[in-house]
C-alpha cells in the first residue's frame, strides 16, 4: 500500500472588521477610516458622569458611557441579544440595560443579567464589542481595531500635548464632508496664502513657493524650500498608533507671549460623508505668561482662529464627493499625493488581512 499525504488548507477564512457584521474592502476601508489606530472619539467635557451617549464613528454606531467612578467606557452599541441599541437603554452606574428585553451588559462588553431568564448561557459571556479608552488632553482616545482580536497599540500623545511646558486649548467641529478632505487640506501648506489670506496670522508670505518632502523616522515634512517662519510654511504628518498633523503659525509680539502657535490636528471618519475634527491649540508657556496667554486667547483670539477653521470648512464641505479624481496636481501637492498614497496602501494591506490574503 502506498502511502498518500495530504497538503494542509492554510488558507485563512474571511474576517470581519470589528463593529461590523462583514468584511470590508479596501475602498470601504479608505473611505470610512483605518482601523488598528487610535482616534479622539469626543471631548470629555460632552460626557458628563453619569451620563452616556451615542456617536458614529468609521461607519459603525458606538455607546459611549461614564461609570459612577467616572471612568469612560465604549461598547458597540448592539445589545447581544436582539441587537437594539444600548444606546436607548437605561444607565445602571457600571453597566448599562438594554431597554428591549432588560439584557445588562458592563463597561468590558460582559453580559451580567439576563432579568428575562436568570442563569441563561448569555450570562457571563463577553458578547459586546468594547474598546479599549484612554482619557488625556480633553478628549476620549479609542483604538478600534481592525477585528475584534486585535490589541490595542501603545497610547501616545503627540508631542506638543506631553510637554508640559505647552499651554493649549482644544477645539472640535463637525463636518459635512469626507475625512479625507481634511488630511489633504492640512498636507497643503499653499492654501493659506489664498484661503486664509486676510486672517490675522497668515496675511504674510509670497503666493508663489517651491516645496519639498522631507523624510523622517516618524513621518514626513512637507515645507516650502524658499520661506519660513512667515506663514504656513510646513506641516508634518507623523505615523503610528495615532496619526497626526503638527504646524506652526508664526505669532508677532501683540498676540502676547509664547512665540509661534502650535497646532496638532487629528480627524475622526463618522461616515463616508462626515468628519470630526480636532486641533490642539498650543504655545509654549509657563508661570504668569501662561496665564496672560490663556486670557488673551479666551477674549480675543479663540474667535479668530474659529473664523480660519469657518473658513476651511466652507469650502471643503463645497466640494464634489469625487473631487479628487478629477484634478490637475503640481508641485505644490506633493503632500496630498503623499499621503493619499500611504492611506490607500494601508487600506489595501487591511482589506487583504481581512480577505484572508495576508
Amino acid at each position: 500500500m502506498t502511502a498518500t499525504t495530504t497538503t494542509p488548507n492554510t488558507t485563512q477564512r474571511p474576517k470581519k472588521a470589528a463593529g461590523t457584521r462583514r468584511t470590508l474592502t479596501a475602498d470601504e476601508i479608505a473611505a470610512t477610516g483605518l482601523r488598528n489606530r487610535w482616534y479622539p472619539f469626543l471631548p470629555s467635557r460632552m460626557l458628563a458622569e453619569g451620563s452616556m451617549t451615542k456617536v458614529k464613528r468609521l461607519n459603525v454606531d458606538w455607546l459611549l458611557f461614564r461609570d459612577a467612578e467616572g471612568t469612560v467606557h465604549v461598547l458597540e452599541d448592539r445589545c447581544p441579544h436582539r441587537s437594539a441599541p444600548l444606546s436607548v437603554g437605561q444607565h445602571l452606574g457600571d453597566r448599562v440595560a438594554c431597554k428591549y428585553h432588560g439584557v445588562q451588559v458592563d463597561g468590558s462588553g460582559t453580559v451580567v443579567s439576563v432579568p428575562g431568564m436568570p442563569g441563561c448561557a448569555l450570562e457571563g459571556r463577553q458578547a459586546t464589542l468594547s474598546l479599549q479608552v484612554v482619557e488625556a488632553a480633553d478628549t476620549i482616545f479609542v483604538f478600534v481595531p481592525l477585528t475584534a482580536e486585535d490589541e490595542a497599540a501603545e497610547f501616545s500623545l503627540p508631542d506638543r500635548l506631553r510637554d508640559d511646558a505647552n499651554s493649549w486649548f482644544l477645539n472640535y467641529a463637525e463636518w459635512a464632508g469626507p475625512w479625507r478632505f481634511y488630511m489633504d487640506n492640512v498636507l497643503d501648506p499653499m492654501h493659506g496664502a489664498f484661503l486664509h489670506r486676510e486672517s490675522h496670522s497668515m496675511f504674510g508670505g509670497d503666493t508663489s513657493a517651491r516645496f519639498r518632502i522631507r523624510e523622517t523616522d516618524r513621518g514626513f515634512f512637507f515645507e516650502k524650500t524658499d520661506q519660513r517662519g512667515v506663514n504656513f510654511d510646513w506641516v508634518e504628518f507623523v505615523r503610528g498608533s495615532m496619526d497626526h498633523v503638527d504646524l506652526e503659525i508664526p505669532y508677532a509680539s501683540n498676540a502676547g507671549p509664547g512665540g509661534v502657535f502650535g497646532i496638532v490636528g487629528m480627524a475622526v471618519p463618522v461616515d463616508e460623508n462626515n468628519v470630526c475634527v480636532f486641533h490642539w491649540r498650543t504655545r509654549r508657556v509657563q508661570g504668569w505668561e501662561r496665564e496672560v496667554w490663556r486670557f488673551l486667547y479666551r477674549t480675543r483670539l479663540e474667535g479668530r482662529h474659529w473664523e480660519v477653521l469657518e473658513q476651511d470648512r466652507v469650502v471643503l464641505e463645497a466640494l464634489a464627493g469625487d473631487a479628487d479624481t478629477e484634478e490637475n496636481l503640481y508641485q505644490h501637492d506633493l503632500g496630498v499625493s503623499r499621503i493619499r498614497r500611504l492611506y490607500k496602501s494601508d487600506a489595501k494591506a487591511q482589506a487583504k488581512i481581512l480577505a484572508g490574503e495576508a
